[in-house]
């Protein structure tokens, strides 16, 4: 179990909440711009106008991926705050810094085990778009 107290426990609950929420509303938003941009590609007559069209959907897309992506990771957290195990990586079981936590409220692994997690997990042949 974690030594978070009761109260910091409750806190990041509430700033996790807040999060899922504004993250929400800006799928919501994302969702509404991306319908325009998606009658305008199946509409376009002109072939610059088209492939415009369809960078901006694929844009549009890529937020709503990435915010998604997000809200995933605050749901987790929220999860390991009930079961009582927010605070600790997930690797090797040791506390999560606090100011680890604060800088980054969905941290589910320590410094080293994430930079190892990345080193071994994420691709290192360049960008990726």
């Amino acid at each position: 179990m974690s030594s978070l107290t009761e109260a910091q426990r409750t806190e990041f609950a509430r700033l996790l909440k807040r999060r899922y929420r504004e993250l929400w509303a800006d799928v919501q938003r994302e969702l509404g711009e991306a319908q325009p941009y998606a009658e305008l590609a199946g509409e376009a007559h002109d072939l610059e106008d088209e492939g415009t069209a369809d960078v901006l959907v694929d844009l549009n897309l890529a937020d709503i991926h990435r915010d998604i992506a997000e809200m995933r990771d605050v749901d987790a957290a929220l999860h390991r705050i009930l079961d009582r195990s927010y605070g600790l990586c997930t690797d090797c079981g040791g506390e999560i810094p606090l100011a680890r936590l604060r800088a980054y409220p969905t941290a589910k692994r320590c410094q080293p085990c994430q930079r190892r997690y990345e080193q071994t997990h994420l691709r290192t042949s360049g960008p990726t778009l």
